[in-house]
């Protein structure tokens, strides 16, 4: 079993809490807008951390960072990108990446809406953990705790951070 911390839109800002929050889990990921290198370097150096790159990223993180990120963890494939929209809604950049293969699990960021929707179209578990940073129009910071066991994704656990 693999347990995920899920993190987007920081913007420069990492609340203390999510190393807490964070700490019984295997990995970190990332869905865009870190603000700063500094933010991915802290995350990098408590967890292995995963992650893509957003619309306010410079090259400090664009040269570490894709802006589309396919990966398999444990049997549950992953597509990870921080404008993706969502099911229904879903922007070109995605629609192209489902076409060649519909992943299991769809990350998103971006909106810094929080949504755990499962698209029953393509058959795919679509995830935005909603904004953890306080730039932006978000009234409270959230972040998403959850486990892969093998083909399973499970354990999901909303965490709020408080205020923006």
């Amino acid at each position: 079993m693999t347990r995920i911390g899920l993190i987007s839109d920081t913007h420069d800002y990492l609340d203390e809490a999510v190393f807490t929050h964070f700490a019984q889990c295997d990995e970190i990921w990332h869905c865009g807008d870190f603000g700063t290198a500094a933010i991915a370097d802290r995350l990098a150096a408590f967890k292995p951390l995963r992650g893509v790159y957003g619309n306010i990223d410079g090259y400090d993180i664009r040269s570490q960072y894709p802006e589309v990120l396919r990966f398999t963890c444990e049997q549950v494939q992953v597509l990870m990108i921080h404008i993706g929209g969502y099911p229904g809604r879903y922007t070109p950049t995605t629609k192209t990446a489902m076409a060649q293969q519909v992943p299991q699990l769809f990350i998103s960021g971006h909106s810094h809406i929080l949504k755990v929707i499962y698209d029953d179209k393509l058959k795919s578990l679509h995830m935005n953990p909603g904004a953890a940073g306080k730039h932006g129009w978000h009234k409270v910071r959230t972040i998403i705790r959850f486990a892969i066991d093998g083909k399973d994704m499970k354990q999901c656990e909303v965490i709020e951070l408080g205020p923006r």
